[in-house]
C-alpha cells in the first residue's frame, strides 16, 4: 500500500519566485534519486498566489522517512524557512485499487 503525503505551504508575500525553483529542484531530485518516491507534484493556484501544494506518493512510510534524510531535502529545508509563513502536512495510506 502506497504512502501519500500532502503539504500546503503558505509563502511569505514576495518570496514565491525564490521558493518555487528550490521546491521544483527538490521534487525532481526526489523522483530521480529516490527509488521509493513514485510521484512528487508541485502545484500552485493563481487564486492563491502565496500557496504551494505538494502531492507526493512513496512506496511506504519508510521511503518517506528516507526522503527526509536526503541531501536535497535537507538543502531545501535549510534554505527556505524564512520564505514560509506556515506549513500543513497530512499523510494518507492509499486505498488498494484492486482489493482481493
Amino acid at each position: 500500500m502506497a504512502y501519500v503525503v500532502t503539504v500546503t505551504f503558505r509563502i511569505v508575500p514576495g518570496q514565491m519566485q525564490a521558493f518555487l525553483p528550490l521546491m521544483r529542484n527538490n521534487a525532481l531530485a526526489s523522483v530521480r534519486d529516490e527509488p521509493g518516491c513514485l510521484q512528487f507534484d508541485v502545484c500552485t493556484d493563481g487564486d492563491q498566489p502565496d500557496t504551494v501544494f505538494l502531492y507526493e506518493i512513496y512506496t511506504d512510510r519508510a521511503a518517506f522517512d528516507a526522503h527526509l534524510k536526503t541531501p536535497h531535502f535537507k538543502a531545501l529545508d535549510a534554505a527556505t524557512p524564512q520564505m514560509v509563513v506556515g506549513k500543513t502536512l497530512v499523510t494518507f495510506d492509499q486505498v488498494d485499487r484492486n482489493p482481493a
